[in-house]
């Protein structure tokens, strides 16, 4: 059955998943309310910007959110045109235990064989978001599960691989080292890596304040390619929000 994404999707899986940290806004506010009341008018001023300053922080973030995952070309893939990925060619999808791309990949090009692996360990990736979103989207067929220092393919097989807002998981710099070695093994010396993420940087924090720690810098990414014998060969900005790096061999 074709997947075709439904309006707001990307924005209510946000809010789906992630329901216990607008609730703690919610509770803080509650809080601060009851606070003002019995306080001082010298503390009310500054209950008044806190009580602001969560608004406008949760606000953002969702509305960029709803930006980027709904309203953006991210999920239309038109910005894969310029690979001009072939029928046949040896496509592969590795994602960390929520997957919204490998049908959408399968849509896209038809004629390619799709592998779709998932390094989800549950004993490293305790995010009670994941798990939740885990149960509400049921794995793509023959989704292998993976350790990221072993992927079961042969050397030199895929002609593309896509690694979509999941290789930020692998927080250990050299689990991470290891797992873009990993990719180019089993990648062809005419192969393109893509790899999809939030970065770390200006943008990012003005959209999820804090939130933005858990992505990595330009340069952390940088360093993890270099460190594999990867090259870029493209940067793409799909928004000011992500950055898209295609890579090939050194």
């Amino acid at each position: 059955m074709e997947r075709v994404r439904k309006p707001f999707e990307g924005i209510s899986n946000i809010v789906r998943f992630n329901w216990h940290f607008y609730l703690l806004s919610v509770a803080l506010i509650v809080c601060l309310l009851g606070f003002n009341y019995w306080s001082d008018k010298e503390y009310q001023l500054l209950i008044f910007f806190a009580i602001a300053a969560i608004i406008t922080t949760t606000l953002t973030s969702l509305l960029v959110s709803f930006y980027v995952y709904d309203v953006s070309d991210l999920y239309q893939f038109k910005w894969l045109d310029q690979l001009q990925i072939k029928p046949g060619s040896n496509i592969i999808n590795i994602h960390a235990g929520f997957d919204e791309t490998s049908s959408l990949l399968h849509q896209r090009f038809p004629g390619s064989s799709l592998a779709v692996f998932d390094f989800y360990d549950p004993l490293k990736h305790t995010e009670v978001s994941i798990q939740r979103a885990r149960k509400a989207y049921p794995p793509f067929n023959n989704t292998k599960s993976v350790a990221t220092s072993v992927l079961p393919v042969s050397d030199l097989y895929a002609d593309y691989i896509f690694i979509i807002f999941s290789a930020h998981e692998i927080r250990d710099q050299q689990e991470r080292n290891t797992f873009f070695n990993e990719l180019k093994r089993i990648s062809k010396f005419t192969s393109k890596i893509i790899v999809v993420e939030h970065l770390r940087n200006t943008p990012n924090f003005l959209a999820y304040n804090i939130g933005f720690f858990h992505f990595l810098s330009k340069t952390t990414w940088y360093n993890t390619f270099k460190n594999a014998g990867l090259n870029i060969d493209q940067e793409i900005s799909i928004t000011p929000f992500i950055k898209t790096f295609i890579l090939k061999h050194s």
